[in-house]
């Protein structure tokens, strides 16, 4: 494999300004810039690391890491960094607490175990059959993205860079999801996925769509299934 090829994808695609709905209707203070400040924290991120690795001879981090440990980060990253941009969200201080941000001074410490209030994080590779591991209401946000895989190599799919593709984001109850569940003999954990009128709720109010976005890639995400837990 070519190591310039290699090297082209260790810096991700920009977050492009335009791509912003301008329509999209967002909770408790938050801002297309502030959304637009976090992913460009992200996208800087994975390209420094990236880049490190690489003069290292060390592949990329997504090619690298399980796909279920990958969407976390990438999940953890932006529940941490929108706050340093939007004053009136703090992440929440409670360990595996939920939503992963909460309005600030809304709860002591600014820790709650389970509320209403606030804002879910997901990442997916996907723009459908998001999951949790709970019904629940809640506000979701769901950063949806592409990158390689570390299964991309051995079926001779090229690098490519990191790029943001869609994000979208609403308030949803619990009537919105379908509860999945596992077997007695599964040691899967228990899920439970968005409906369709989760889905039509968060594609109403999609908050990001990179202008760059083909409609055969758009295709591709939507005929895709989850295989790991986001």
């Amino acid at each position: 494999m070519s190591k310039e090829i290699e090297l082209t994808a260790c810096t991700p695609h920009p977050v492009d300004l335009a791509g912003f709905n301008p329509k999209t209707k967002l909770p408790y203070g938050l801002t297309v810039k502030h959304l637009q400040a976090a992913m460009n924290d992200f996208t800087n991120f994975i390209g420094f690391i990236n880049l490190q690795l690489h003069s290292r001879e060390i592949e990329r981090l997504e090619s690298m890491l399980m796909p279920a440990n990958f969407i976390s980060i990438v999940g953890e990253f932006m529940s941490s960094s929108i706050p340093k941009d939007c004053s009136t969200l703090v992440k929440n201080q409670y360990h595996n607490g939920h939503p992963d941000m909460i309005p600030k001074g809304l709860y002591p410490n600014d820790a709650v175990q389970h509320a209403d209030e606030g804002i879910e994080i997901k990442g997916s590779r996907y723009l459908r059959g998001w999951q949790g591991h709970n019904p629940e209401d809640t506000w979701l946000m769901v950063f949806v993205f592409d990158s390689n895989r570390p299964v991309d190599a051995s079926k001779g799919i090229a690098p490519l860079p990191f790029k943001f593709v869609m994000v979208l984001g609403a308030r949803i109850t619990k009537d919105d999801w379908l509860f999945s569940g596992r077997s007695e003999t599964s040691r899967r954990t228990i899920t439970a996925s968005i409906t369709k009128s989760g889905y039509e709720k968060m594609m109403a109010n999609w908050i990001y769509k990179a202008p760059y976005l083909t409609t055969k890639e758009t295709a591709t995400l939507l005929d895709s299934l989850p295989s790991e837990l986001e």
